[in-house]
């Protein structure tokens, strides 16, 4: 019986959650997509043919058991849909709003190969759990038995709260520390609320607060706490710090005044949206309203960054990308929803230099010898260099090549830097010997257990692989729990002997 009511991707047609029309939904930092009505989730769910060898499953970082639950919502049986879905996924609503789905599950979708259009995954995975918010179904964690020893968890991201949220199932007691005033690091921070609505986020942390994490916020390890301290006070350390310095350009007045880092960007923008007061976003230097703006980049932080801009009345928004279209790392769908709401993409393009004019204020200082804000430019164009694509570089992707004589100066008032991110060096910021980290200063762990070079201590999500996908911090978190857990009843078991 249960076949009848799947394998209608033949007969029914692909569709998305309806979209807020692009004028309307550049006004606000909304969220952009409508849920699903139970009808319409129940319709789309059902064209998932229930395939042999789930190609979503296996292509989904956390194995999520996606059919089993596609084939529930059809059944119209969305609580037991719900249960499935968070047997592997901590936070099954944030995945099912940010996740690159056309990249990952969606994309690998057997009847998308095949041409149908693919199930929409990522749309129906969201109208389950926040069903199951509406309906009470999400429940406070309450373990089975307490158990004595405690985990401090550096870092308040995805791979932190997934740790923290299976660890405190277990029944351990946790710790999360984090340097900002908020828990939720980049899910709260770095990506806006047109994609992430942070009330879903604030939830989370209320419900693991609910159920006995301590959070220690505003606490920045080095300077407000030492990483030994934290060490010393509990069973085992989890670092989940993700990467947060931005990789900079190396071109003619690079830090000029009116060139950002995206992440300041963004973190200032979240901030007004959560109602905070930030200086730096009222005197307009975070701000892109009436500006022409440039941003460099094309992964999803670049998309954000664009999208904010539009939202926050920019004149202009043009993205530069030194590769094509196909080539670019960013969501596909993310370049759509930019390209609606009034974004322009200038291809093979690249930054060659930063043109600007020196300010009264700066002049004056330079007059009166003052040092502090010497020659230092204000941004008024971006120097554009052409390329093109040539020879593949070592991973297969072809590599962008100057075409010399075909720049041209694009004017700029506002440059967001989008260039991706790198890891701080924290054995020298914490004062921690003994600590391995990779070339690149990505900590060195296990990838399986996630243990670290010192004894207790492991490590999760971009800090130990780079820049990457909130799925794969969770995975790591989710991961990294049944390693510390192990890791702890084996040190009781020795304890005991």
């Amino acid at each position: 019986m249960a076949t009848q009511k799947m394998l209608k991707f033949v007969t029914i047609g692909r569709e998305m959650p309806e979209k807020r029309d692009a004028a309307v939904r550049s006004e606000d930092f909304h969220e952009i997509y409508r849920e699903f009505a139970a009808a319409k989730a129940t319709e789309q769910a059902s064209r998932c043919s229930q395939c042999g060898v789930p190609y979503c499953q296996s292509h989904c970082p956390l194995h999520n058991n996606i059919p089993d639950w596609l084939r529930l919502t059809a059944e119209g049986r969305t609580q037991e849909a719900y249960l499935r879905s968070q047997e592997t996924n901590t936070f099954p609503e944030i995945c099912g709003r940010i996740c690159p789905q056309d990249r990952l599950c969606e994309g690998n979708c057997v009847i998308e190969q095949s041409g149908h259009g693919t199930v929409t995954i990522g749309a129906i995975e969201k109208y389950i759990t926040d069903t199951a918010w509406e309906e009470g179904w999400v429940q406070p964690i309450v373990p089975a038995v307490e158990r004595p020893e405690s985990i401090g968890i550096i870092g308040a991201g995805p791979g932190g709260l997934a740790a923290a949220d299976r660890l405190r199932r277990m029944g351990y007691q946790v710790t999360v520390y984090d340097r900002h005033d908020r828990a939720g690091g980049l899910m709260i921070y770095g990506i806006p609320g047109f994609k992430l609505e942070k009330p879903v986020v604030e939830r989370r942390n209320k419900l693991l607060a609910d159920a006995g994490v301590e959070f220690v916020l505003n606490a920045n390890v080095g300077e407000d706490i030492s990483f030994d301290a934290i060490r010393g006070k509990h069973d085992a350390v989890l670092i989940a710090t993700g990467v947060y310095k931005t990789r900079d350009l190396d071109i003619d007045n690079a830090d000029a005044k009116g060139v950002v880092a995206a992440l300041d960007y963004l973190t200032a923008s979240n901030r007004v949206d959560l109602g905070d007061e930030i200086p730096d976003y009222e005197d307009g230097e975070l701000n892109a309203n009436g500006k022409r703006v440039v941003v460099i980049g094309g992964g999803d932080t670049a998309m954000d960054c664009v999208r904010t801009a539009i939202r926050q009345g920019a004149q202009s928004v043009k993205c530069l990308y030194r590769r094509d279209r196909a080539n670019m790392p960013g969501s596909q769908r993310e370049v759509q929803n930019a390209e609606e709401e009034g974004v322009e993409f200038v291809w093979l393009s690249a930054p060659g230099a930063f043109s600007g004019h020196v300010t009264g204020e700066a002049m004056e200082a330079q007059e009166s010898d003052v040092d502090e804000v010497g020659d230092v430019p204000t941004i008024s164009a971006v120097r554009v260099q052409k390329m093109r694509l040539g020879a593949p570089d070592v991973t297969g992707r072809q590599s962008p090549e100057l075409i010399e004589g075909a720049d041209y100066d694009e004017p700029a008032d506002l440059v967001i830097k989008a260039l991706g991110f790198e890891p701080e060096e924290l054995p020298k910021l914490w004062g921690v010997d003994g600590l391995e980290v990779t070339r690149w200063g990505t900590i060195k762990a296990d990838f399986q257990t996630h243990q670290t070079s010192l004894p207790g201590v492991f490590a999760v999500g971009d800090i130990v692989r780079g820049a990457s996908l909130v799925v794969w911090a969770i995975r790591d978190g989710r991961e990294a729990a049944e390693s510390i857990a192990g890791f702890l009843s084996g040190a009781a078991r020795v304890a005991a002997e």
